[in-house]
């Protein structure tokens, strides 16, 4: 609806007035809603205290992470930006974006001094952490386009405090940033839009939303390729058949616009054509694109509802009060801030459903409009009464309450320790929930969700910031990499077998061999300095090619952990050579 001084999409609020619990949040909100320039600070500090912990100290996770750290590290080693590749194999499955900005944030370091700053995995966070953090700020920007300053402060917090947003934040990959580019698209093109369905005519339209509608399309295909396009194609196209008209269109300035977006992306295209051909086109759009729309990648398959499933895990906490608002929504579906967000969400959800491969993080861009209708009903305290539904406010309480547990027996099946650190933070987690949860009424909504952020920031504190970092058993890389680290030799090699996730690459070096255990006794027999990293089932294997060709080898040290990827328990035994008889 109307950007100031009219009837807006959730227009209405009730302060409340009641000395509760969770007064103190709701001061907080007060303040920062006087200005756009204390809401932004505040949702600036948000970002940093959900996303911060475990951001410097959770190890590389395998496979994504490890790969696009790989990949971006290797571009720093050998100066070359334009091709992508993992060791020897090309990695086209993703344009260049995310990869130049991770080496940005290595390469900046490495010059003011850091020592190791290419095994640093938080460098290569950084892009994420930044992409998250903008995309919080993007959901407030686009928010206030249909509620007022107040619920956009409230929808940037619902997305601060989500879970798969924390998830991606820490994770050195392209879908935080892919986010914030999707949400501003999203906020450009909903002022457009709504400006033209209110009737405004100015003499000259403006160059600022065409400008960032633009750029940020520009950027999500340079992060993700064409799947920004797919999501606002959608969008209009939805729009256009619902309203029989697409005269706003021309407020885009498609034109000029599609020439500025061309002029951004078609640089480095041009150079990965010369570079490689027809391959990259090959491999992103039919190798990965197209065949996961028809067949499930990486095991990675799943029945139509996969998402819709996930939402309540992966939106926790605002997609506890989702199911309360449908029926408002539904009932509002042909007011035009409702049709544009449905018209973002809807289409685009539908497809993500159809395609055969499914990961959580696919549908994140479509997270800040569900934050914002949410938002827009609290606001108009017309909240879904029904009994039925009340009971699942329970979720508020119960979700921090399994998290924790399971991030603490997890800690002692794996570490046998009590992580008793964690303890405090995981009751504050489930006091805070128990708080949202007592404490709804459809009037009192705004206070719940406070309190259900609150109790996010804890989880985030207890898994990502104590427990995860402790799991060490999780992350053999790093005891590998570790390891060969202490041996006195001043450039180890190694070859590995049985064990090859793209986190060992990543620690122990580009050079690091992925081969079978034969492979890996004639690598240990070439030269010092050089180890066979050896998982047990592959160890009889190896003894038996050692024999063989009279390899004398030793062990240096075993390591027994757990494959997250393959969901399994290793061991592992560093061999060196002897020599040979």
């Amino acid at each position: 609806m109307e950007a100031s001084g009219q009837r807006r999409f959730g227009a209405g609020r009730q302060p409340a007035t009641r000395v509760d619990p969770g007064r103190g949040l709701v001061v907080a909100l007060d303040f920062a809603s006087a200005s756009h320039l204390r809401a932004i600070a505040l949702l600036i500090v948000c970002g940093a205290l959900f996303f911060l912990p475990g951001f410097f100290n959770i190890p590389p996770v395998d496979r994504d992470e490890a790969r696009f750290a790989q990949a971006t590290k290797q571009m720093v080693e050998t100066s070359d930006y334009v091709d992508i590749r993992y060791q020897d194999e090309v990695r086209y499955k993703k344009p260049v974006g995310i990869y130049w900005l991770q080496a940005a944030a290595v390469e900046t370091a490495s010059a003011l001094g850091l020592p190791n700053a290419q095994v640093r995995i938080w460098l290569y966070r950084i892009p994420s952490l930044i992409g998250a953090i903008g995309a919080v700020l993007m959901t407030y920007w686009a928010a206030l386009a249909f509620v007022s300053r107040r619920g956009a402060v409230l929808a940037a917090l619902m997305m601060c405090s989500s879970i798969l947003l924390g998830v991606e934040a820490r994770l050195a990959k392209t879908d935080a940033m892919l986010l914030l580019t999707t949400t501003a698209a999203m906020g450009a093109l909903a002022r457009i839009y709504l400006g033209w369905q209110r009737g405004d005519d100015p003499p000259r339209p403006g160059w600022t939303e065409p400008a960032i509608f633009w750029t940020a399309i520009a950027g999500g295909i340079l992060l993700k390729g064409p799947l920004i396009l797919m999501l606002v194609l959608l969008c209009i196209s939805a729009l256009v058949i619902l309203d029989r008209s697409g005269g706003w269109l021309w407020r885009l300035r498609p034109l000029w616009g599609a020439m500025w977006t061309l002029a951004l992306v078609l640089p480095w295209f041009i150079a990965i054509l010369l570079r490689s051909g027809e391959n990259f086109f090959a491999e992103s759009l039919g190798g990965d694109l197209l065949s996961k729309v028809a067949s499930p990648q990486e095991s990675h398959g799943a029945p139509p509802g996969y998402y819709f499933l996930l939402f309540w895990l992966t939106f926790w906490p605002g997609a506890v009060i989702a199911g309360l608002v449908i029926a408002p929504v539904w009932r509002a579906r042909r007011e035009p801030a409702a049709q544009f967000l449905l018209a973002f969400v809807v289409p685009a959800w539908i497809v993500f459903e159809l395609v055969i491969t499914k990961l959580p993080h696919y549908v994140l861009p479509l997270y800040p409009a569900i934050a914002i209708l949410i938002v827009g009903v609290v606001e108009q305290q017309v909240l879904t009464r029904k009994a039925w539904m009340m009971p699942g406010l329970s979720w508020w309480f119960f979700a921090p309450v399994v998290f924790a547990v399971l991030g603490i027996v997890g800690s002692i099946i794996l570490i046998r320790q009590l992580e008793l650190v964690a303890w405090p933070f995981a009751a504050a987690a489930a006091i805070f929930g128990l708080i949202a949860w007592w404490m709804y009424d459809d009037r009192r909504a705004e206070r719940s969700l406070l309190n259900a952020f609150a109790a996010s920031f804890f989880i985030s504190l207890t898994i990502y910031g104590i427990v995860l970092p402790g799991l060490r058993p999780l992350f053999p890389s790093v005891e590998l990499a570790r390891a060969l680290r202490s041996v006195e030799c001043e450039k180890p090699r190694a070859a590995a077998a049985g064990y090859h996730e793209p986190s060992l690459v990543f620690m122990a070096g580009t050079s690091t061999l992925l081969t079978d255990a034969s492979g890996a006794a004639d690598f240990l027999a070439q030269g010092s300095c050089r180890f066979a990293l050896i998982e047990s089932r592959h160890e009889r294997q190896f003894a038996q090619r050692a024999e063989r060709t009279g390899l004398r080898y030793a062990v240096v040290t075993r390591f027994e952990g757990y494959n997250f990827s393959q969901g399994r328990s290793i061991a592992m035994t560093i061999f060196r050579s002897e020599g040979t008889q």
